[in-house]
């Protein structure tokens, strides 16, 4: 089964899967089976930031950038919203890791909203509380 992990990724999920199924757990490939489900956390908690960044960052400029606020903006706001919600409900365990890191995706976000304002105009810190962040109906004022 290594072999064929180097060679065609998806036959060896297919593969993994029937060995499972059957309890012939002697012929497993644990090695890659256990790399393969630590990255299917750390894909989780990349996309997680990813979206939170996009969110924050559209957050930022909305409240920043009243004038030039567009449905489009609204669109992604939401979309992100959604897609966060999404990926807590099947992974609820990865709330404490949005909040423990959200300084972090601010900084993130601050950063690339600064490209269309002086990162001087956007707080130090983050504006906005978790729960603002992730509420559908949240769009800041100035």
């Amino acid at each position: 089964m290594t072999a064929l992990y180097e060679t065609d990724f998806n036959q060896w999920i297919e593969e993994t899967a029937k060995t499972l199924k059957e309890g012939n757990f002697h012929a497993l490939d644990l090695e890659n089976l256990i790399e393969e489900i630590e990255s299917m956390g750390r894909s989780d908690k990349r996309e997680i930031g990813n979206r939170l960044e996009v969110l924050i960052m559209h957050l930022l400029k909305w409240r920043y950038q009243p004038n030039k606020q567009t449905n489009s903006w609204r669109l992604t706001i939401n979309e992100q919203r959604r897609a966060i919600r999404r990926i807590l409900k099947d992974s609820p365990s990865l709330k404490p890791y949005l909040h423990d890191n959200l300084a972090d995706f601010y900084q993130d976000a601050r950063e690339s909203a600064s490209t269309e304002l002086e990162k001087q105009v956007f707080p130090a810190k983050c504006p906005f509380t978790q729960e603002q962040i992730l509420d559908p109906d949240y769009f800041p004022n100035v």
